[in-house]
């Protein structure tokens, strides 16, 4: 797959069918999108794409990071990559772009720079100055200017419509349980294990640490069953996600204890997938009554992965 960043990279590529969207999350109603459009594409012999922007157009709006990420933008990509697309035109969101009038965006966008033959995206797409252009126009223009336009009616599971801001929202209020079912995937938080205060080392629970990253969505304080990705193998884990109340005054963090695990992993890659939320975070009056909780919480979570695995 070939990844653009800019409009400027893009030079004198294929024709192409192109996936219209942020697909901020890469949620099944989104593969469905992609894969239709990569199916069209090898059908009628042009190049498969995803048109979407690296920030999230409402935060330019707002004018700060009001929308989280659910995705880091190489794990975006990697899925994209996976679904079959060949090139990604992965750019910014700027003032030209918010203030560019819809039919000037079909045309200088859509057409001229992406060489656009056919376009998919969802019943709600919206594009162009005050967020003007929609499915409908993308149709008039297209019987036009000679390509064609599918849309996707709205894509529910369980009654409910499958959308980014859904997917959020479960993050949010801890409902990491639900999340597999409409993202196709775990929810995850990845980063650089950090050293931490060592204090889980010291009462026989010895833990990764891995820091927030402000831009990404994150699941509320709390005690969840999770799985850690490290060096491509899966351990059963289980996680505190929170500001460690008992022994002092952190930022938030990601801390995880791997069962049955002895490897140092300052300065490594990991990935925490998380499974279910279990209790929320509190203090604790001494460490000696903390300890006997971690004790609680590891038995919880090697319960639920021996009904699990």
């Amino acid at each position: 797959m070939e990844i653009f960043n800019s409009l400027e990279e893009i030079g004198n590529i294929e024709e192409t069918v192109v996936a219209l969207g942020n697909f901020d999350g890469v949620h099944k109603g989104h593969q469905q999108i992609i894969s239709r459009t990569v199916k069209s594409a090898e059908a009628a012999g042009y190049k498969s794409a995803v048109f979407t922007f690296s920030n999230h157009p409402k935060n330019l709006m707002a004018g700060e990071n009001t929308v989280k990420n659910i995705l880091y933008p190489e794990e975006k990509a990697a899925i994209m990559e996976a679904l079959g697309i060949d090139y990604m035109f992965n750019i910014p969101f700027d003032r030209s772009i918010l203030t560019m009038d819809p039919v000037r965006f079909i045309d200088r966008l859509l057409l001229d720079k992406f060489h656009m033959r056919q376009a998919y995206c969802g019943f709600n797409y919206r594009f162009g100055y005050k967020a003007a252009g929609n499915a409908e126009l993308l149709m008039k223009e297209g019987l036009k200017k000679g390509f064609g336009i599918h849309i996707q009616e709205p894509f529910e599971i369980d009654g409910n419509l499958v959308s980014s801001t859904f997917i959020r929202s479960l993050i949010q209020e801890g409902k990491v349980d639900q999340c597999e079912k409409y993202m196709g995937r775990l929810y995850s938080i990845g980063g650089e294990v950090v050293v931490g205060n060592k204090l889980g080392r010291t009462i026989g629970f010895p833990t990764s640490n891995i820091m927030i990253d402000e831009a990404m969505v994150t699941p509320p304080n709390g005690v969840y069953v999770t799985y850690c990705l490290y060096n491509g193998v899966r351990y059963p884990s289980v996680t505190n996600v929170g500001v460690k109340p008992t022994i002092g005054t952190y930022k938030k963090n990601v801390e995880t204890h791997i069962f049955n695990f002895n490897k140092e992993l300052y300065g490594k890659e990991i990935r925490v997938e998380f499974l279910e939320k279990t209790r929320d975070e509190q203090k604790f009056d001494s460490v000696e009554a903390l300890s006997k909780q971690i004790t609680e919480d590891c038995i919880t979570a090697r319960s639920y992965h021996r009904r699990n695995d």
